[in-house]
């Protein structure tokens, strides 16, 4: 094994080398992350060529096994990898709801033929995945899902609605929480299914938010065929997967603050404002700027020590609520602070700059965080219960 400071003149040599210039600079919308998939359109040539470099080395996805298109790095040689990253302020090859929700279930549930066929085209950005959870009626009480997959012969037929679908239009396929069996309790005949958006009989609806954009749709499954061998674990205890996934899920939300390319709230009022005397002159906004800047780095380090319990056997369990509250709450506290920093001008909602009205749209889509992957009042319920084990909670 490489010596980590080894390793990290190797990695700092290669980032160097294969990092595009365009690729070192803060993301500033939405425009600019790259999903990939079948789909997808790079905004540039040197968004793809860092995607195409990262993922042939296996760097999108650092600590997968090489043979599911990782970079079979151990967890120390990751977190070395990521500060070489920051340290050169490259951004994100990758932004993927494979990578990050359905990979490290399929790790743990799939079999060797389902992790051969969709991990390493997840590492790549070749297939773009989206999450079918969410039911009209089955939101907080997601095992009442109604969603049916009978089997016949060698296929589930799917029939049923999904709602808050995200990407769901711009999608490659679905991982699909189904009732394969409605004669037992709600929660143990639900089974996961993994399928092509573009099977027969599947439909998407976008729903537009009030910041203009529809990142969410309605997705419908009409006598939908999905082969058998794309359940994924046990017919009937899709549920436990589900559990463990949206985990992963809540990680994600939680961790929107930082690590992905974005521009510090700091960096952005130095812009914004400029200096004085190498400080910033609003003795008001650089006080809170400080504090949440110390709070996102204090998340930040949260998020490393949970991983790292994780990876050694301990799970997350309901921690998870907490990472995914704290989260959603200083996601909100930055988009404010840019709020503030912009003043007036934040409120463009529209013209003719490129990304104009970005501010406000970002800061009415972050009021929805604290909805999605599980609404604050029951993360709130599931740590009072399960970690503060309050009595009556």
């Amino acid at each position: 094994m490489v010596d980590l400071e080894t390793f990290r003149a190797e990695a700092r040599a290669w980032l160097e080398a294969n990092c595009p210039a365009e690729m070192r600079t803060p993301i500033g919308r939405d425009a600019d992350i790259c999903w990939g998939g079948r789909k997808g359109k790079f905004t540039s040539d040197a968004q793809k060529t860092w995607l195409e470099r990262m993922g042939a080395k296996g760097w999108t996805v650092p600590e997968w096994p090489a043979e599911y298109g990782g970079g079979g790095l151990t967890k120390d040689e990751a977190k070395v990898l990521a500060s070489e990253m920051r340290r050169i302020k490259a951004r994100s090859p990758l932004s993927s709801f494979g990578i990050w929700m359905l990979g490290p279930a399929l790790l743990k549930y799939g079999n060797e033929a389902q992790k051969l066929e969709h991990l390493p085209r997840i590492a790549r950005g070749e297939i773009r995945w989206c999450q079918g959870y969410s039911e009209p009626g089955s939101g907080s009480d997601l095992a009442s899902l109604r969603t049916s997959a009978i089997l016949e012969g060698d296929h589930y037929v799917v029939n049923g609605q999904k709602v808050w679908t995200s990407y769901a239009d711009k999608a490659d396929w679905i991982f699909c929480l189904v009732r394969t069996d409605p004669t037992v309790a709600k929660h143990l005949g639900i089974s996961f299914l993994l399928f092509d958006m573009e099977s027969p009989g599947v439909s998407t609806s976008p729903i537009k938010l009030i910041s203009g954009a529809s990142p969410f749709c309605q997705t419908f499954f009409d006598n939908v065929k999905v082969p058998a061998q794309n359940l994924m674990g046990t017919a009937g205890k899709g549920w436990d997967i589900a559990k463990y996934l949206l985990t992963h899920e809540r990680e994600m939300i939680g961790n929107m603050d930082s690590g992905d390319g974005r521009s510090t709230v700091s960096q952005v009022a130095k812009k914004a404002l400029g200096l004085d005397a190498a400080i910033l002159s609003d003795t008001g906004l650089r006080t809170d700027i400080v504090r949440h800047e110390i709070n996102a780095w204090a998340f930040a380090l949260t998020m490393e020590r949970v991983k790292d319990e994780a990876k050694a056997g301990q799970g997350v369990g309901a921690l998870s609520s907490m990472l995914k509250y704290y989260g959603t709450e200083l996601n909100k506290d930055r988009m404010q602070l840019l709020m503030s920093i912009g003043g007036s001008d934040a409120l463009a909602w529209e013209g003719p700059a490129e990304g104009e009205g970005d501010l406000a749209r970002g800061w009415l889509r972050s009021r929805a965080n604290s909805i999605e992957g599980g609404t604050s009042e029951i993360n709130l319920n599931i740590i009072a219960k399960r970690v503060l084990e309050l009595p009556g909670a």
